[in-house]
């Protein structure tokens, strides 16, 4: 369910910092419409910590409601409260949710066992399939292959998305995993190398700005097409690194702006990037071709599309095949 490109959405706000509820629906339409995989609402990207609850349920709600069950939704449920993810697991449950992407409790430092029992109560509280989501650099806490390994043998714990940045440690956990745990990337750079591996897509944050590109990218990858993958890695890498000039998703939704396709607006402690960082975005958005040509190429599809063009814009992403897929991506 939760293999190939599944993006990190970002949560676009208004200038005055409420929530963009019609940007966000148009940011998930745009989603299905280039032929993702799943869409991961409410994580790290998502601004999840400055979002109330009401707006974390509205957020995943919208999302629901614009996938329609085209694509699946992993949303995020994460915490230090073990008590306080499971209420709301069940509450992300009722809104119809495809599975749960939960973080590692931060700040109160768990051991291993720890971290164990904090997986194993949250698994046993719901019937979703839960991806763990390991990222040390933000929570200070490494979800270590051994106790991967322990929580996949729980029937629920179907994956795990690893942003250790540590390529050894996460053959490690394939080494130690069954077949059918899902390893995914969280780092955009590193997703070819993984897949390589045996890793089985990524949950990204450059898919927000280039969506069909880094899908065409990762189901050639798991295609066995390397070739053609990395040509469109090479291309897009400047990307998936600007991205991370500064923390995400500072960068990606400064690019986002500069794209028009949402307002630039960040929750505080986040805030604008530096100036001279705008520019060095601003400057690989302009060597891609991906800032006018943005709203240009949406404004002309909707006004010149036909009945039978707009249908096959609307298929879901099982439906394109992997040349289409590379096709669309070189084309934009």
């Amino acid at each position: 369910m939760f293999t190939g490109t599944g993006t990190a959405l970002v949560t676009p706000f208004h200038r005055d910092g409420s929530l963009d509820e019609p940007t966000l629906r148009k940011l998930v339409k745009r989603q299905l419409a280039a032929g993702i995989d799943f869409l991961v609402p409410c994580g790290t990207t998502g601004e999840s910590p400055t979002l109330t609850h009401e707006e974390h349920l509205r957020v995943v709600e919208i999302t629901v409601e614009e996938a329609h069950g085209r694509v699946p939704v992993l949303a995020g449920a994460g915490g230090y409260n073990t008590a306080e993810v499971i209420s709301l697991a069940k509450e992300l449950a009722a809104l119809g949710v495809d599975g749960l992407l939960s973080v590692t409790p931060y700040y109160n430092k768990p051991t291993q066992e720890g971290l164990y029992q904090h997986f194993k109560a949250i698994a046993n509280a719901t019937a979703l399939p839960i991806i763990l989501y390991s990222v040390q650099g933000r929570t200070g806490i490494n979800i270590e292959p051994a106790t991967v390994a322990r929580l996949a043998q729980i029937g629920n714990i179907v994956g795990i998305k690893e942003a250790s940045g540590n390529i050894s440690q996460m053959a490690a956990i394939l080494n130690q995993v069954p077949d059918d745990f899902l390893v995914l990337s969280g780092d955009d750079a590193i997703t070819l190398p993984l897949i390589a591996l045996g890793g089985r897509g990524v949950i990204s944050v450059v898919s927000n700005e280039i969506p069909a590109q880094m899908s065409a990218m990762v189901h050639l990858a798991l295609g066995g097409q390397f070739e053609d993958a990395r040509k469109l890695h090479r291309r897009y890498h400047p990307l998936m690194e600007i991205n991370f000039i500064e923390s995400n998703p500072g960068p990606v939704k400064a690019a986002m702006a500069e794209m028009g396709l949402l307002e630039p607006s960040w929750r505080l402690p986040l805030v604008a990037p530096q100036p001279a960082n705008q520019a060095r975005i601003h400057n690989v958005l302009e060597s891609l071709a991906l800032l006018e040509s943005c709203q240009e190429h949406h404004e002309e599809a909707e006004l010149t599309a036909v009945p039978s063009e707009r249908a096959s814009a609307e298929r879901t992403p099982v439906e394109r095949t992997p040349l289409e897929r590379t096709k669309v991506a070189y084309a934009n």
